[in-house]
């Protein structure tokens, strides 16, 4: 008679639950086996004993002929992506006991029940929504960035070396960048990481393309003055700006600074007027550059600044990247950015702050602007910063209302006059024009042409000879 080998508890399954060890009585806890399962394979791998006590005392469990595929089946339907343990059965002090065998994850991203595990010390416990977020970008990281990418089909033929070395001048300025200026166009790029095998990334054309729309007609911007505090009032100018995206921050910041006045007050005791933007130029630049780096290039939808009488809007298209929230933007947080490569550039000829300093910056400089703190805020499927102008008596810059109101005044009436004068030469140079023509040629919405159009008829500035379709036009100027 053959006497069966009876293995001690100790020399398979320790003295103790641990960050690799857990003990179930049975299988009538098959939910926390599972969750176990998931957790141990999010973080270093595992087994379970199944058949032994929460003491450590070896109870064991019955078998039946389906007791272990049943077991792999509930695994398998449980988990995602599906586990596949390696299951056993040990006699230990002479009892079945089943082992789960669970390898660590490659990526740490399995679920059980659709929610997310880990393991710590000798508890399996849910992880929280912004580890489990950090590991999905991390996990798709080189899909997630947009700029990284290659970009198909552009050469280094379509790259401005003007535009290149200006770069490189004005970064070895503000930042000290060492990068050789006399290198070819080629390694510079490489060393700027904006080329991959020696194939350009979208992040080159976007900064530094002859024609980057060509590549991402999205890549646009959008810049409208609205006359009040609303959008359903007229807009008073609205221009599409192209170009790199150094370029499409340099416009958008001209436009917004020929749209807002100049704040004036006259200092206590000195009698010496005073002038200052009325939103801060360094919020204005952070705000622009956080738009264009940050955006979501695969969304359709472009960067638009939006002023109003009593605020000025940025949005750019795309929410906030998880883990940050809201709240997080306005303290110390983490960088996170949607297209690093664009990020660091703008850092680079200080267009932007590092690190993640940026949003909180804004707060800082419009507290030290005498402005409430800016509002972040997401509005559909944007991500939006609002800086709000309050009034001069709410304000700590002390002022004359009357002057700002004139600024205020004087700066709309040349937008208006601006627009019109663009909208009579073009309906000069062609008389059969057609208001869709129009619309293209102004960059003007539908609305925004007919209500020109109907301030230009009241005015008696143009006149409409025969219908819509085959009439034409006649200016009085």
């Amino acid at each position: 008679m053959v006497k069966r080998k009876i293995i001690k508890s100790t020399q398979i399954m320790g003295n103790a639950e641990s960050s690799k060890v857990e003990w179930k009585p049975s299988l009538s806890q098959i939910n926390e086996i599972i969750e176990t399962i998931a957790g141990f394979s999010n973080t270093e791998g595992g087994k379970v004993f199944v058949g032994v006590d929460g003491g450590g005392r070896v109870i064991g469990v019955q078998i039946g002929k389906d007791t272990l595929e049943s077991l792999a089946n509930r695994i398998i339907q449980n988990t995602d992506p599906k586990i596949h343990p390696r299951i056993s059965v040990k006699d230990i002090e002479g009892k079945k006991v089943i082992v789960i065998e669970i390898k660590e994850s490659l990526d740490r991203l399995v679920l059980a029940f659709g929610r997310p595990f880990k393991r710590v010390g000798k508890s399996t416990m849910r992880m929280g929504k912004d580890e489990y977020e950090r590991l999905i970008l991390e996990k798709h990281k080189s899909k997630l960035y947009f700029d990284e990418q290659i970009c198909k089909d552009a050469k280094i033929t379509d790259i401005s070396k003007e535009k290149l070395l200006a770069f490189i001048k004005k970064a070895k300025e503000q930042r000290g960048l060492s990068i050789d200026s006399g290198l070819s166009m080629a390694d510079i790029l490489r060393k700027l990481k904006l080329m991959k095998d020696g194939k350009l990334t979208n992040a080159a054309i976007l900064l530094f393309g002859k024609d980057a729309q060509a590549f991402f007609l999205q890549s646009e911007l959008k810049a409208i003055r609205f006359k009040g505090v609303d959008e359903t009032r007229p807009m008073l100018d609205f221009k599409t700006i192209g170009g790199d995206a150094i370029t499409l921050l340099e416009k958008a910041e001209s436009f917004i600074f020929d749209h807002i006045p100049m704040k004036a007050w006259i200092e206590s005791g000195k009698l010496q007027r005073q002038e200052k933007w009325l939103y801060p130029p360094d919020a204005i630049r952070e705000a622009l550059a956080n738009a264009l780096a940050h955006r979501d290039y695969a969304s359709p939808g472009k960067v638009q600044v939006r002023i109003f009488d009593d605020r000025l809007e940025i949005w750019n298209p795309g929410l906030l990247p998880p883990p940050l929230t809201l709240d997080k933007l306005k303290g110390k947080h983490d960088s996170f950015p949607r297209n690093p490569l664009i990020a660091k550039a703008f850092f680079w000829i200080k267009f932007a702050e590092d690190v993640g300093s940026g949003t909180s910056k804004i707060v800082q400089w419009c507290k030290e602007w005498g402005l409430p703190e800016p509002v972040y805020e997401e509005a559909g499927a944007s991500f939006v910063t609002v800086f709000y102008n309050p009034k001069p008596e709410e304000g700590s810059l002390r002022g004359s209302e009357k002057t700002v109101e004139k600024a205020v005044e004087k700066t709309v009436e040349k937008a208006v006059e601006k627009t019109v004068e663009k909208i009579i030469t073009i309906i000069k140079a062609n008389p059969q024009i057609t208001q869709k023509e129009l619309i293209d040629k102004t960059g003007l919405t539908r609305r925004g042409i007919e209500w020109n159009l109907k301030k230009l008829k009241a005015e008696n500035r143009i006149q409409r000879v025969g219908p819509d379709k085959g009439g034409h036009w006649e200016t009085r100027d």
